[in-house]
């Protein structure tokens, strides 16, 4: 198979575990006989301090024209005097707005091996966590209308809350989908005893539902959710809701799991086409130190196989190699606890690497 990438590294540990990604994904398709052909471009800060724009069109073309794009992390401290339309994370925006990427799927696993990492009480973490959140991507207050202006000569800002009936549709079949292929079980999280928006939304996906009876649907509100993850993470299965409740579950849920470095993301198109990327940051504060977690941008390579290409063997070997990799004790410094094997960015991509490429360790 000939696959063109589009690579973005973007600021921070970017770079870093983004080059640990692209050495297991050149691994893997030599393993199973691909060609790959990765093109690099620029958005976010790096961007910003090349060209003064966050998302040069020439990098939005590029990524229009490849079969998927491979992106590390944006933002940082040195950008942070910049306007809110100048600033490194618009280019995230740019970048789901222009390619069309509505649904984001993030899952959240706790790997066994990582049961200590967790922060939850004991026999809470025993009963396992596998949840996918399935986020709605380019509408709600992220995209609807904002501003700022002096009212009764004080500041004030607002942003808009917008979803319509076609948005909410079409993330509602991408959730019930992905819940077919799982435990059969949506949670829909809305704010619909308060937000008008959030009526429409459960009206629409009442009305997804009727075309899914093997699918149970239950619903909770964004306050009761988040409790519910840290109460009992067990009951969930797959979670579908706006984007700003996504941003704030997902991160949450990744936090139970032992690691923000830990959980990866696919955000998808109506095709297979798909932007991948880990859900963290983009930490300059361990920038360039050898020490980020690599595993959530190598799993999202994971999920690039899997969703954009059909290629389950693929993506079952990167998933594979990082839990041999854990079971074996090695760990950065993120999830590291006492008698395991500590080790940097580097070392863990290479291992995880030897792992997916069928070599011996």
């Amino acid at each position: 198979m000939n696959i063109n990438l589009a690579v973005i590294p973007g600021d921070g540990i970017g770079p870093e575990v983004t080059g640990e990604a692209l050495n297991i994904i050149k691994a893997v398709a030599g393993r199973f006989s691909h060609n790959i052909t990765f093109t690099e471009v620029m958005a976010g800060g790096a961007a910003i301090d090349l060209y003064g724009e966050p998302l040069p069109q020439e990098t939005l073309d590029i990524c229009k024209k490849s079969d998927s794009v491979v992106l590390g992390a944006v933002g940082g401290w040195q950008w942070d005097n910049l306007l809110g339309d100048k600033r490194p994370e618009r280019a995230l925006l740019g970048l789901r707005s222009g390619l069309g990427l509505y649904a984001n799927l993030r899952p959240a696993v706790l790997h066994p091996a990582l049961a200590a990492a967790c922060p939850l009480r004991e026999d809470i973490a025993r009963k396992g966590i596998d949840i996918m959140v399935v986020r709605e991507l380019t509408g709600g207050m992220y995209f609807g209308g904002r501003g700022r202006e002096r009212i009764d000569m004080v500041e004030a800002a607002w942003d808009t809350e917008l979803y319509s009936e076609e948005e909410v549709r079409r993330i509602a079949i991408r959730a019930f989908d992905t819940a077919m292929l799982r435990g059969k079980r949506v949670t829909n999280v809305d704010k619909a005893n308060v937000l008008e928006s959030s009526r429409l939304w459960r009206e629409v996906v009442l009305s997804v539902a009727k075309d899914y009876p093997r699918v149970s649907l239950n619903h909770m509100y964004i306050d009761n959710a988040s409790m519910q993850l840290v109460r009992d993470p067990s009951q969930f299965d797959v979670i579908v809701t706006t984007n700003m409740f996504g941003d704030i579950l997902s991160d949450e849920a990744s936090q139970i799991t032992g690691s923000i470095g830990m959980l990866p993301s696919a955000s998808l198109g109506a095709s297979g086409f798909g932007m991948y990327e880990p859900i963290h940051g983009s930490a300059p504060d361990i920038a360039g130190r050898d020490l980020a977690n690599p595993i959530a941008a190598i799993l999202s390579a994971a999920m690039m196989f899997r969703y954009s290409f059909g290629l389950t063997e693929e993506a079952d070997a990167i998933e594979t190699a990082v839990t041999k990799t854990l079971e074996a004790g090695y760990r950065t410094a993120d999830i590291y606890s006492d008698g395991m094997k500590r080790v940097g960015t580097k070392e863990m991509g290479a291992l995880i690497q030897k792992e997916a490429a069928g070599v011996e360790q």
